[in-house]
């Protein structure tokens, strides 16, 4: 029963302070440590690309290549290019 008023003390504390989301993500990782959660949301967030969607992408690119060459694409400078990225 003490535990628990003291959890319930610490948690309104906590909703008390005024956090950036930053901080709210910085304290939502520390509460997580050491339980194996985290390394499952970081399993979670990564990203994967299909190999279909890779050969896509390369067609896309060899086409719009291809387009440029035979003058139907006006072709990017170097900084638009980067800019992209």
């Amino acid at each position: 029963m003490k535990v628990s008023a003291s959890m319930e003390s610490l948690w309104q504390y906590i909703q008390s302070l005024s956090l950036s989301n930053r901080n709210r993500e910085w304290l939502a990782d520390k509460l997580l440590e050491g339980t194996g959660r985290r390394q499952v949301k970081e399993e979670e967030e990564t990203e994967y690309i299909s190999k279909e969607e890779v050969l896509a992408m390369i067609d896309s690119g060899l086409r719009e290549v291809k387009l440029t060459h035979e003058g139907k694409l006006k072709s990017k400078s170097a900084w638009e290019f980067l800019n992209e990225l």
